[in-house]
């Protein structure tokens, strides 16, 4: 199963978000938790989100890059569903082996992600706060898909990211069908 986490505070408004949606909400055993939609009020149902996970063989963070990092909802999320004890620590193992694919768009180009670009880092260094959340809770991190330009993406270009998106989708689909679940 794949449990997708859609962190996006407007959901309704987010043409990126909602094309790359739109391209893999139908693929089999795919279960989308629309944060924001979910939990307006921030008041986050751990259990539940945690019995998703524990579904997964694959968990996917999807969102828009604020500030170089994720929506508040999505930290709050990771501050309270990947708790002590049951994400990580000692025994904790409810996460491991699993893999975790991060989603993100960005309004900045790929020009504006360099040393000469208006945030003066390659996008590549903003990663390491996501990538070590997942490789802390003992999931196998997977290279990120970002989608640069996302206010102006034109829409053939942004409907072939979504296309590249699902594809990658379906080849994991397809390497791990058939397979019982994360390794114990």
């Amino acid at each position: 199963m794949i449990y997708l986490v859609l962190a996006h505070p407007y959901p309704s408004q987010s043409r990126a978000g909602k094309v790359l949606l739109d391209a893999v909400r139908e693929l089999p055993g795919l279960e989308v938790c629309s944060l924001y939609d979910r939990y307006p009020d921030f008041d986050i149902d751990v259990a539940a989100e945690q019995a998703a996970l524990s579904r997964a063989d694959l968990v996917v963070w999807l969102h828009p890059v604020f500030w170089y990092s994720v929506p508040a909802l999505l930290k709050h999320w990771f501050d309270k569903v990947l708790s002590h004890g049951w994400a990580y620590g000692d025994g904790a193992a409810a996460l491991r082996g699993k893999d975790c694919l991060w989603v993100a768009t960005t309004g900045g180009t790929p020009q504006a992600y360099s040393a000469a670009g208006i945030h003066e880092r390659s996008f590549a260094d903003f990663t390491p706060p996501l990538e070590e959340t997942a490789r802390f809770c003992g999931m196998n991190w997977l290279a990120p898909f970002i989608v640069h330009g996302a206010h102006d993406i034109d829409g053939e270009e942004l409907s072939g990211q979504a296309r590249q998106l699902r594809q990658r989708l379906e080849a994991w689909l397809a390497a791990h069908a058939g397979k019982a679940g994360p390794p114990p």
